[in-house]
């Protein structure tokens, strides 16, 4: 009986420690991130078994760059990097025909009569492969041959770099340069269905349709650099495959490339496009290159085979286009993570392959791309209709592989590792899907403390097949992952595992003490200043019959008083690995004491203020301890402290004394001493009548003890009485006066 499995799923958490916390994975972005082995991905985010996929053929070879059906039914492959050409036949069995001089065999064409064709790089050249036997046919005399094809007539056409040259071929060793692009390399070529040559290039991306020598039409200029795959329809409708979207193009794939590979070559920084005049001397359109700073060019790569470094952030990396009769374009496909290497026509579907692990995608007519296969290659370079399904080159390592057009029998997929971020108690594992009877749907899980799985890690577990939610029977680490194997057409559409995280301890990463006035409004200054009396009153009782005299009114003194009291402002960060909430305790005492002092605990903030006046002169330590109890359990709760640097209390300012002036003239001598209880003498100053301040130094030269001596000296002080005022500042920045008056 049809049982699809469904559950309700558990929404994903906050990470607070000892909450449950749920992993899910239930959509395309999800699924595509882990390991499909004989399985399909639909756009909608559901895992089936995908068509048969079996391996034709294993070069031994670190490439496969180019692919050649036979008119027999036989393939033929080109491999880097020790240019080796194979056959395959129809049955499966494959010979090494020929083995180049040059390493790379990047692109191959059979003629009507079955004979081969292999073109080598670098040195251009192309040979002519026919029982057995190469024989030099055509030297193009540029560096690399990139495609081949051959017209209906049956002259063969060369796409080559570094010059981005067309050659037209008619027989062994005569042919010309048939038309010019002004571009590095060209990568792709093919005829369309009125037999007009369609020509892709790089590295400004351009599709060119060459109607005849030294005349043609740019068909499309595409947003991205190289064109890699032009594939016509019957229709009159042309497909293109356009990749390279970051500034420093890897090597084709992950393989090791030759130095001028198409997307990892070092080119001209001059870049080219080109203008479209009318010829009076011909017929058609005359195209002409033309140098111009267009657009980005591909950096040059330092090392043959090394990824690039610099990428562009938010570009697509490929497209797929179609270019309709009426020359209109429209975007197909995009991606951002992935390049585009090869397409085809296939019924009314695209297929195309690309470097994510050697994947295959299928293009329906809604433009809804489906994962069809992934052979877990490093890229699949190379597609080829044939009559026992589509055939796949890869590359790291060059296989042939075919996909049937049965369902395979049996297919797994290999989750992403995840990161529960300390060592967690797993729950249960609960899965969406459908598997009708005679399938069979098990999952499995395994985990480690590594962070890619290796020998330390947990076996797979046995297998869970309670899709409402089976307990998860690996140990307890922090790194986990799961494992679905399918047997027959089940489908499987979101997986929920559960976990409780170990509770991990808050950090108290400082703490700062710093002195501050109080806050006092201005409503409280209003108020304040409203309660002083504007003037003193006096009145005196005598033991004398006789009336009092009048009271007198006299002017009252107006102090000057101090805007608010000093506060001790206690600062710190602290933060939890978790996300939990805290809450504080702090502590004081006094650097001759021994036991901590609670100030206040249950602190949500992460400070506290303390009048200043509450703690008397000296050095005091400061505690805080923080706890993620607000969101933990008593018995898992976690606790973490630190201890503040000493903290200097001086609220004594020093003590100044001004010896009597001794005057000589306008020279005038004053000895004065500076004194402080608790802490060293930082800065002294002085003052004549109201001015500027003016630093002075003690007699020892450096102003570094808690007692210092002075002699001020003034020269030039004018006749009549003069007010010298003397300052001393402690480290604690507490200010003791003096003055002296000279006459």
């Amino acid at each position: 009986m049809n049982r699809p499995a469904l559950i309700t799923c558990l929404a994903v958490l906050p990470a607070l420690a000892s909450s449950p916390t749920a992993w899910e994975m239930n959509n395309y972005r999800d699924f595509i991130a882990g390991r499909l082995t004989g399985l399909s991905l639909t756009r909608d985010g559901k895992l089936t078994l995908a068509p048969k996929l079996e391996t034709v053929f294993d070069s031994g070879q670190p490439v496969i760059w180019s692919v050649a059906a036979a008119p027999d039914g036989a393939v033929y492959i080109g491999t880097g990097h020790r240019g080796r050409v194979f056959r395959i036949e129809k049955s499966g069995q494959a010979s090494l025909i020929w083995t180049a001089e040059q390493p790379e065999v990047f692109a191959l064409a059979v003629d009507a009569k079955g004979a081969l064709y292999a073109a080598t790089s670098p040195g251009g050249r192309i040979y002519r492969i026919e029982n057995g036997k190469a024989s030099e046919y055509f030297a193009t005399g540029a560096k690399y041959i990139w495609s081949l094809a051959f017209a209906p007539d049956g002259a063969l056409y060369a796409g080559t770099g570094d010059q981005g040259r067309v050659y037209r071929i008619t027989e062994a060793g005569k042919g010309e340069v048939y038309y010019e692009t002004g571009q590095s390399h060209v990568t792709s070529m093919a005829f369309d269905a009125q037999g007009r040559l369609l020509a892709g290039t790089e590295p400004n991306g351009i599709i060119y349709r060459i109607t005849g020598k030294d005349k043609a039409f740019v068909l499309y200029d595409a947003a991205l650099p190289e064109v890699r795959s032009l594939v016509p329809a019957a229709d009159g409708t042309v497909y293109a495959a356009a990749l390279g979207g970051s500034m420093g193009r890897r090597a084709l794939g992950g393989v090791q490339s030759l130095q001028g590979v198409p997307g990892s070559v070092s080119v001209s920084t001059t870049t080219a496009t080109v203008t479209v005049e009318a010829s009076e001397a011909q017929s058609g359109i005359d195209i002409k290159p033309k140098p111009e700073a267009a657009k980005p060019q591909p950096a040059q790569a330092a090392v043959a085979g090394a990824a690039a470094t610099v990428e562009t952030s938010g570009v697509e990396k490929a497209a797929i286009y179609r270019i309709n009769t009426d020359n209109t374009v429209e975007t197909l496909w995009s991606s951002k993570e992935e390049n585009v290497y090869d397409l085809l026509v296939h019924g009314d579907d695209i297929v195309f392959s690309t470097d994510g692990q050697g994947r295959i995608y299928r293009l329906g007519t809604d433009r809804r791309a489906s994962l069809i296969a992934q052979t877990n290659e490093g890229e699949a370079i190379r597609l080829l209709a044939s009559p026992n399904g589509i055939l796949a080159a890869t590359g790291d390592l060059g296989k042939l592989y075919r996909l049937g057009p049965g369902l395979g029998a049996s297919g797994t997929f290999e989750s992403p590792v995840h990161d529960s971020n300390t060592v967690a108690r797993w729950g249960r594992l609960s899965w969406r899907g459908d598997a009708p009877d005679g399938t069979r749907l098990v999952l499995r899980t395994r985990t480690g403390n590594s962070a890619r799985p290796d020998k330390t890690w947990s076996e797979w577990s046995a297998p869970l097949t309670n899709a409402a939610g089976s307990p998860i029977l690996s140990p307890n680490a922090r790194y986990v992952q799961w494992q679905a194997e399918f047997t027959g057409p089940a489908s499987l559409e979101g997986v929920t595992l559960a976990y409780l995280p170990q509770n991990t301890p808050p950090v108290v990463r400082s703490i700062v003490v710093t002195s501050q006035l109080s806050s006092v409004t201005a409503a409280a200054r209003a108020a304040a200043a409203q309660t002083q009396p504007t003037a003193s009153y006096t009145l005196t009782v005598t033991d004398t019959p006789d009336a009092a005299p009048a009271p007198t009114a006299g002017t009252s003194t107006q102090p000057v008083t101090r805007p608010a009291a000093e506060q001790l402002q206690i600062a710190w960060q602290a933060d939890d690995p978790d996300g939990d909430r805290l809450a504080y305790s702090l502590y004081f005492r006094g650097e001759d004491e021994r036991e901590w002092k609670l100030l206040k605990s249950n602190l949500s903030e992460n400070s506290y203020a303390i009048d200043s006046d509450s703690l008397a002169d000296g050095r005091y330590y400061f505690r805080v301890v923080a706890s993620d109890a607000p969101a933990n359990p008593p018995s898992t709760a976690r606790t973490a402290e630190l201890v503040s640097a000493p903290t200097l209390i001086d609220h004594t300012p020093p003590v100044v004394t001004a010896g009597p002036p001794s005057r000589s003239g306008s020279h005038v001598e004053i000895e004065i001493d500076a004194v402080d209880a608790a802490s060293p003498l930082r800065h002294a100053e002085y003052s004549v009548d109201a001015g500027p301040w003016v630093p002075m130094e003690p007699v020892e030269g450096i102003l570094d003890s808690p007692r210092e001596h002075f002699v001020l000296k003034l020269d030039g002080i004018a006749p009549g009485e003069h007010l010298v005022v003397v300052r001393a500042l402690d480290s604690a920045n507490n200010a003791g006066l003096a003055k002296v008056v000279v006459r």
